[in-house]
């Protein structure tokens, strides 16, 4: 016999794809096709159930862009099949490379029922097993012609990715229809010998198990009759017995395998597709559960299982038993798999809270685990939003595509700027679409970081975004890898069945603190900036809404809109889905985001107008309401009233051109050129723009990242840049403000420099027509400090990276998120920029000469414009807001955040508002008035610590309370918490430096 292994693997590949894989379906007979295509948008089941087909032929094209055609399938089981297995082998013109990311189809039997979903490796439909012989088979398929955006080249612009462009060009043509019989021995000796000879070629090549298997897999290669595959199948499997039946050593890695199929909430598809791709996904999965009893799977997001409950109640049916037998598992317990980066600190809460409300209402099913395998990095204040949430475990993958450094642990516990600790686990296989293929076992096993101390790893099994989830050839592979010699071991398990173990062996994990960022992806932070700031505007109101609802029914009886806010809240956090919110998805995704904001936008203004009038009352004077958590203006923080303003500013010409503004706490010098060339911090004696620069420069980059269009920025961008200093016109503005207008390629930019009365800000108001391609747009403010890190604002607080590049991890975030601020500053005195809509920034540090120290360099990220997967990305008219706030401590730069992204309101009415409730330290933030969501009437109140210090401060409720009771985010008191200390109306607590807490106040 051969000892080589390269001349067994040659014949087995051979054997396998030219003999035996053939003979799995020895016999087949075609089935009658017809087709209707639905016109429009998807019709119900019922209607296509009903529809009057046409005949089709295989081979023939079908299938325009986005379209859906409904295929009837007909035809009689052969006499002569009596006894045997029988299937129907259903391809709509798969590209089995592919498994996803293509057509699709979901088969019903003529009631209407739900059998199974139909994908690239996924094409068979169970007719019997046995078979009497004679059966009439009728089967319809509800298939989606979905457009391949993502090809071999994938990064090509393309007009696909919208229906409006689309056309109607026929993508797929119908291959294989027919009913064939299933050969089981074949098909079992084909795992066989795909799981030894994977596993063979993983191990060491003076392996004495190599040299065992390469001779059985020779031996049942010697037993197979090439012209009678189907009769000596059993005789070669027999072959093979000893070798798989050889257990594992004791100390193999063991893998827990998770049934999964990672569905993108929207990306190369719009969201109406992902309804259909869930219902075909759970079809598929509910009926593998039925199959194969070991086998568990496990789904994400709530919002899947809600689209599955609303528009298809007879999946939904069978999902809800499978999860009442503890086999389909609800995971993660958020409402999406979110982006984690740019969500506000309430929308990041409010993620969890109705994604656990809605398993524990639906399955009485909480979940102790996060599940995020494919979010673009996380932010620093996620641990303590978990553990607010019940939870205390994350998973996620994604951090192994850090292309500069290397995660040092696959198992450890992450921790938060508030201190609070997660148990924390990125799969060692590197993937979230596992196929249980030898090479992903192994490579898990050998990439393991934290072997020694630990052996347990997951691996989310199962083919995704359209795959069809979990097949039954991975199931038999998992079974044949549960204990074999040479392979790390797999078993079925549930999240909570891993993360138990995995904690329980690994009590003393490493800690790993601050933010996880992705090395990878950075420009999901500016790209599609209306889809970024309709989420901005959206959290915004939704605070104004909410706080305003609440005073007013308490106040005045106002109904509180409960059902209306839950709505639109879940709308909201389904838009942050991690390839919405991001900037990934195709055009007609952000198309319809557009729309769907402007929706939210409207509702919400609505709700908070009719609040605000319902506190005005009558009379003819003006009331400000300020739904910020600081005074403004005279005006308490969540209160109305009067506004006070104290006093002037002005704008003058500057001797050398340009225009000085001033208002006794700042003097601004804009040139001719429409820079900043100084903003002097009149109160502190200290200018903020280093010398001989200027801000709120514009500059502009080519941008053509190596892959990931809209995903990725590069570092070599900064290689090249243009400075945008021509100016068309500088001319003075209304009030204290100079207008400069600048033209450059086919944009216009138009911005607003303003300094208002008694305010130590300067306005920055931005427009930009944006009509460039593959470009990017910064603005640039150079400021005169000496600083070793900077201060962004993340959830529920602020995070510090480092504004020097002395290891490859400081100089891998050459782009990074902030939220509403940026705060730099030497001890005493610091600037802070602060924004309305924008996330992306980056900091330098420049020497600038050997006398005078360094310069701080803040660049706030405006505008991409990256080609695929939308070709037309971020054209058009935008509009951004920021403010430089020289003299700013860490405190300022909170309160100018929340100022610049509430502005005030002003209502006709009398008298004042009192707010519903206050807190008497500036440091304590309140980032949520609210009702109880049970209906209760219950005020609930939700609050951090906001500077990175301790505080003690006390919350006045504007109302009698009955009882103060601390809760965690879903609003249900905590064991372990001490009551809080109250006097009457007056809860006095101490905080923690950033620590969130959730008071529920109880009415009397």
């Amino acid at each position: 016999m051969h000892d080589d292994r390269t001349l067994v693997e040659a014949r087995l590949k051979r054997v396998l794809d030219e003999r035996i894989r053939p003979a799995v379906y020895p016999e087949s007979v075609p089935l009658e096709v017809a087709v209707w295509n639905a016109p429009g948008e998807p019709v119900p089941v019922a209607d296509g159930l009903a529809a009057t087909p046409e005949p089709i032929a295989v081979g023939a094209r079908w299938g325009a862009p986005w379209a859906t055609c409904w295929f009837r399938v007909t035809g009689t089981v052969p006499e002569a099949w009596a006894g045997r297995t029988v299937e129907a082998i259903l391809d709509l013109g798969f590209d089995e490379n592919m498994p996803g990311f293509q057509c699709e189809g979901l088969v019903y039997r003529p009631d209407g029922t739900p059998v199974k979903g139909l994908n690239p490796r996924n094409q068979w439909v169970r007719i019997g097993a046995p078979v009497e012989g004679g059966e009439e088979v009728r089967l319809h398929i509800e298939a989606a012609s979905n457009p391949v955006i993502l090809d071999y080249h994938p990064f090509l612009p393309t007009q696909l990715g919208d229906r409006e462009t689309a056309g109607s060009e026929p993508q797929y043509t119908l291959a294989r229809m027919d009913l064939a019989v299933l050969d089981e021995d074949v098909w079992q000796l084909v795992i066989d010998l795909e799981v030894l000879g994977e596993l063979m070629a993983e191990l060491p090549a003076d392996s004495a198990r190599r040299y065992d298997i390469l001779r059985a897999v020779e031996r049942a290669l010697d037993a197979v009759d090439l012209q009678d595959v189907n009769g000596t199948a059993a005789a070669a499997r027999s072959r093979l017995t000893d070798v798989l039946s050889a257990p594992a050593v004791p100390s193999a890695h063991r893998i827990s395998a998770v049934g999964h199929a990672h569905i993108d909430s929207a990306w190369l598809w719009p969201l109406r597709e992902t309804v259909r791709k869930v219902a075909r996904t759970t079809s598929n999965m509910t009926a593998l559960l039925e199959d194969e009893p070991d086998f568990v799977f496990a789904m994400s997001q709530a919002q899947q299982w809600a689209w599955v409950k609303e528009h298809r109640p007879e999946v939904w049916a069978r999902v809800k038993k499978a999860v009442a037998d503890g086999r389909f598992v609800p995971a993660g317990g958020m409402w999406v798999e979110s982006d984690t980066n740019m969500p506000g600190s309430e929308a990041m809460a409010r993620q969890f809270v109705h994604g656990k409300r809605f398993f524990l209402d639906e399955f009485g099913v909480e979940n102790d685990e996060a599940w995020l395998p494919d979010t673009f990095g996380f932010a620093a204040g996620l641990p303590q939003i978990i553990k607010a949430a019940g939870s205390k475990w994350l998973l996620t993958q994604k951090i192994s595509w850090s292309q500069t450094n290397k995660f040092p642990h696959h198992t450890f516990r992450w921790e938060g700027i508030d201190g609070t600790r997660i148990f924390t686990h990125f799969p060692p296989v590197d993937t979230y679409n596992c196929s249980m293929k030898g090479s992903e076992i192994a490579h898990a096993a050998r990439n393991f970081k934290d072997k020694g101390v630990a052996r347990h790893s997951l691996a989310p099994t199962g083919w995704g975004d359209g795959g069809g989830g979990t097949t039954r050839e991975m199931v038999a592979k998992a079974a044949r890898l549960r204990d074999l010699e040479g392979s790390a071991t797999v078993v079925w398990e549930t999240p909570a069945e891993f993360f138990g173990k995995a904690e329980a062996e690994y009590p003393d994990a490493p800690v790993w603190v601050g933010e996880l960022y992705l090395e990878l992806h950075r420009a999901t932070l500016t790209s599609q900036a209306k889809t970024k700031q309709g989420n901005r505007r959206s959290e915004h109101l939704l605070r104004e809404a909410e706080l305003w609802a609440a005073t007013a029914a308490v106040r005045v009886g106002f109904p509180y809109p409960y059902e209306e806010l839950d709505r639109i809240w879940k709308t909201v956090l389904l838009h942050q889905f991690h390839d919405i919110l991001p900037g990934s998805s195709i055009a007609w995704v952000h198309r319809e985001a557009r729309r769907t904001y402007e929706r939210v936008a409207d509702e919400l203004t609505g709700i908070i107008g009719a609040a605000q009038r319902a506190l005005a009352g009558e009379g003819s004077g003006t009331l400000v309401f300020n739904a910020a958590p600081h005074t403004r203006d005279g005006v308490p923080a969540g209160g109305a009233r009067t506004p006070v303003v104290e006093g002037e500013s002005a704008i003058a010409s500057r001797s050398a051109g340009g225009y000085v503004l001033d208002n006794g706490l700042l003097r601004v010098e804009v040139d001719g050129r429409g820079l900043v060339v100084s903003a002097y911090d009149l109160v502190a004696g200290r200018e903020t723009v280093a010398p001989g620069q200027a801000a709120n420069l514009l500059q502009i980059h080519p941008d053509f990242p190596n892959m990931w269009d809209a995903w990725d920025v590069d570092e070599f961008y900064r290689n090249t840049v243009t400075d945008l200093v021509d100016a068309d016109e500088v001319a003075p503005g209304d009030g204290a403000s100079v207008r400069v207008v600048r033209s450059f390629g086919d944009s216009r930019v138009t911005q607003v420099l303003s300094l208002a009365a008694g305010e130590r800000r300067l306005g920055i108001d931005t427009e930009v027509d944006w009509h460039e391609t593959e470009k990017f747009l910064k603005l640039a403010f150079p400021l005169d400090i000496h600083a070793e890190r900077y201060a962004s604002e993340t959830q529920f607080g602020h995070f510090y990276r480092p504004t020097h590049t002395n290891t490859s991890w400081e100089a891998a975030k050459f782009e990074a998120c902030n939220h509403r601020f940026v705060h730099i500053e030497e001890p005493g005195w610091g600037v802070s920029l602060v924004n309305d809509s924008t996330y992306g920034h980056d900091v330098t540090r420049a020497v600038r000469d050997s006398d005078s120290g360094t310069t701080t360099t803040v660049r706030v990220s405006l505008l991409r414009a990256p080609r695929f997967p939308d070709p037309e990305t971020d054209q058009g008219v935008h509009r951004f807001r920021h403010a430089l706030v020289p003299g700013a401590a860490i405190g300022d730069a909170v309160r100018e955040g929340w100022r610049i992204n509430l502005p005030e309101r002003r209502v006709t009415g009398s008298g004042e508002v009192a707010p519903l409730v206050g807190v008497d330290r500036d440091a304590v933030v309140v980032t949520a008035v609210k009702l109880a969501d049970d209906g209760s009437g219950d005020v609930v109140v939700r609050f951090h610590e906001s500077r990175g210090g301790r505080v003690r401060a006390t919350l006045t409720a504007g109302f009698e309370v009955a009882a103060a009771t601390a809760t965690d985010l879903l609003e249900r008191p905590l064991a372990d918490a001490a009551a809080p200390e109250r006097d009457g109306e007056r809860i006095t607590l101490s905080l923690r430096p950033f620590e969130l807490v959730t008071l529920r106040l109880k009415r009397a």
